[in-house]
């Protein structure tokens, strides 16, 4: 349950991540590069979260062999 959990965590990250991305590239099309670059910044740190909380769940909630 807590593998679950914590997958279905990370990808919630990823999702918004990808929002976020999405976000920016729609600044950077409109002119706004600052908004574009920070939105881009935020994605970024979002998606290393997003996957920290899935490997570190996967290597946490494995049954270690030896």
């Amino acid at each position: 349950m807590k593998r679950v959990i914590g997958i279905a965590i990370g990808i919630a990250y990823l999702g918004i991540a990808a929002f976020t991305l999405s976000y920016s590239t729609g600044s950077w099309r409109a002119g706004h590069a600052d908004i574009g670059v920070w939105f881009t910044v935020i994605a970024g740190f979002l998606a290393i979260a997003g996957l920290g909380a899935i490997i570190g769940t996967w290597l946490h909630t494995s049954e270690s062999k030896g």
